[in-house]
């Protein structure tokens, strides 16, 4: 979690963009099938075709970014993300749907808003040189100055990332909210920041094990929701969901400190891959 700096300078003109990075929304509906069992099927296949052009995420006046799913049990049926700089340019994503030939057979099951951000533990240069010396490594080698450079370059590729992300072209995707504990002798935020930024590290390294196979993106919940963080996962293959949650668990950051919220598990589809899959045609 990043903090403002007290020496940041007069505050920015009000506005519903933020500073840096995205809005973000996640959102879960489920088909009521009484309701849609009494529509006649050109309402139906008209109504079908206006969820294909809300949810196109090529179409005119789209959001930044906007990924379908088909959701896994019966949690849900079908869910969204959805990315933009303007909070109300992806609500109206949701009352579009709401709005719509099908919207009375719409059940709005789970939501979660969060922004994007550059957390706190993320190295600077600085934090990263000293790192490295931590680690072993002799300044000004050709070790050291490598892996230096390596870190330098990537670095604003990576915040770019977590800003303003683009979604994996992966088939399986996971989302779940989750809470740092307050609890007595295991309350996260009253840690010394050098024993949070410790762990998280350990963390951290342990999510790069699965580089390749899983993305990851973090997104902030605090002030926004019932839940600090989203965590949301996009994989190659379903079994790297399983693997990188559970090898992640073991991690003190989270053995000790973490609590987690309901886990919904999707497929990404098209819109009307979607709509065919839930039957609606």
């Amino acid at each position: 979690m990043s903090h403002p700096r007290p020496d940041a300078g007069p505050p920015a003109p009000p506005s519903l963009e933020l500073l840096q990075g995205w809005h973000c929304s996640h959102l879960y509906y489920r088909f009521d099938r009484g309701v849609m069992a009494a529509l006649s099927p050109d309402k139906v296949k008209a109504g079908r075709e206006e969820i294909i052009s809300i949810l196109n995420p090529e179409g005119p006046g789209a959001t930044a970014r906007l990924q379908t799913s088909v959701v896994s049990g019966n949690k849900a049926d079908f869910g969204l993300m959805v990315m933009d700089a303007n909070p109300l340019k992806i609500e109206g994503i949701n009352q579009q749907l709401l709005a719509s030939t099908l919207g009375p057979a719409l059940i709005p099951t789970y939501s979660f808003i969060s922004v994007t951000e550059i957390s706190e533990y993320v190295p600077t240069i600085e934090q990263y040189t000293q790192r490295l010396i931590e680690e072993g490594e002799v300044a000004g080698s050709p070790a050291f100055a490598a892996k230096l450079k390596a870190y330098s370059d990537r670095l604003p590729i990576m915040n770019r990332q977590r800003l303003t992300p683009d979604f994996p072209a992966w088939p399986a995707m996971c989302f779940y909210p989750m809470n740092k504990k307050r609890k007595v002798g295991e309350n996260w935020f009253l840690l010394p920041y050098a024993e949070r930024n410790k762990m998280m590290a350990e963390h951290a390294k342990s999510g790069m094990t699965f580089a390749g196979k899983v993305s990851q993106l973090i997104t902030v919940g605090l002030g926004y929701e019932d839940w600090e963080w989203g965590v949301t996962l996009w994989a190659r293959n379903p079994e790297f969901l399983k693997d990188i949650v559970y090898r992640m668990r073991f991690d003190e950051a989270s053995a000790r400190y973490a609590e987690f919220g309901p886990f919904y598990t999707s497929y990404i589809m098209s819109p009307a891959e979607m709509l065919d899959h839930c039957r609606i045609k």
